[in-house]
């Protein structure tokens, strides 16, 4: 199978309290719930009919079984999934303090984690080379033999030999707990972005990998290093996305906040799937702002993806356009840039956006 996406990094079991408000040690009850950015995004793009997979570890345990049956339930191939016995699956807590507070505990990733036993050797560098696109993360550069598996997978897929459609992605995700320094991210990010053709991430990502200064700096300074499109998360004033040629801005869609911990990696998926689609820049990013919005509102992660039916209703809810054709499919199955707008009873009605 050609993955249309293929993401490689982090695993976990999410372990989110079903009460809601309060500390972690006030907590009475939790849910149990697939984990870790790439994973979400693989399942992101899978709620919006793309043929996704992920390459990863677990443990050989139970919630390593778990999280197949996950994988497998969300129609994410997880062929490239396989156990490492000597460290046990990765568990994350958090507390649920809207509207922004929501703390991680990480559990079984200290001093390493089965996701980051991931081994150059290992890799199906083909499947690698075929997919739409790769998406992969600052976070899987934080040690070894991962580091070294994310620049034989970056390598064997060069910005030269990139076909048309075909996209390779680096989430800027910095988590500083998996770092000795900024400094170490910033390097290990400088020997991955001469292979990358998108860059995202909010502004401490961006200062992460190419230094402080204003959105447009910090993206100007990602499209010097060879990036084709650089996003950069601007907070309460949405998100921009920048080329060459062109700057576009997507205002935020205001939701009421349960979780915000799953909205980035909705934001992901959906934007997996307008660039595969072949939208204009604007519509990929205001469908992805829609998508990451209506996880916010949601208490998991995984299983609050929305599906391009959902995406197109809030949409258009809140006057915004609504790509044509905004279900699966691929590029060359529908118009480049076609568009329409729907008012919400049409959405519901079930009209083809």
């Amino acid at each position: 199978m050609t993955h249309e996406l293929l993401t490689i990094g982090r695993i976990s079991v999410d372990i989110y309290p079903n009460d809601i408000g309060v500390d972690l040690e006030d907590v009475h009850s939790f849910g149990k719930y697939l984990g870790g950015s790439p994973s979400n995004v693989a399942v992101a793009a899978a709620r919006h009919g793309r043929r996704t997979g992920v390459i990863t570890r677990t443990g050989a345990d139970a919630f390593g079984t778990y999280l197949h049956r996950e994988l497998r339930k969300f129609n994410v191939d997880d062929t490239f999934v396989t156990p490492v016995k000597e460290w046990p699956t990765a568990v994350t807590f958090c507390a649920i303090k809207p509207p922004e507070d929501f703390p991680l505990y990480f559990y079984g990733r200290f001093p390493t984690a089965p996701d980051l036993q991931i081994k150059a050797a290992e890799l199906d560098l083909d499947a690698i080379r075929e997919a739409g696109i790769f998406w992969s993360t600052v976070t899987g550069l934080c040690q070894e033999p991962s580091r070294g598996a994310h620049l034989a997978a970056h390598a064997a897929r060069p910005r030269t030999g990139l076909k048309d459609g075909q996209f390779t992605i680096l989430d800027l995700d910095y988590r500083p707990m998996f770092w000795a320094s900024e400094e170490e991210a910033r390097a290990e990010v400088a020997k991955i972005l001469p292979h990358v053709t998108v860059a995202i991430g909010n502004d401490k990502e961006c200062a992460v990998a190419v230094g402080e200064g204003t959105p447009d700096e910090q993206a100007d300074r990602l499209l010097a290093a060879g990036v084709e499109i650089a996003v950069v998360k601007l907070g309460p004033e949405g998100v921009m996305a920048k080329t060459r040629t062109e700057r576009v801005v997507s205002a935020p869609v205001p939701v009421e906040t349960v979780n915000g911990l799953g909205a980035g990696d909705s934001f992901g998926g959906a934007f997996c799937h307008g660039l595969l689609s072949g939208w204009p820049l604007a519509q990929v990013l205001d469908y992805a702002n829609a998508a990451g919005a209506i996880v916010a509102s949601r208490l998991s992660c995984a299983d609050a993806m929305p599906t391009p039916e959902e995406v197109t209703s809030l949409l258009a809810e809140r006057g915004r356009l609504v790509p044509a054709l905004a279900g699966a499919g691929s590029a060359g199955d529908r118009a480049a840039g076609a568009h329409t707008t729907l008012s919400p009873a049409a959405v519901s009605e079930g009209a083809t956006p």
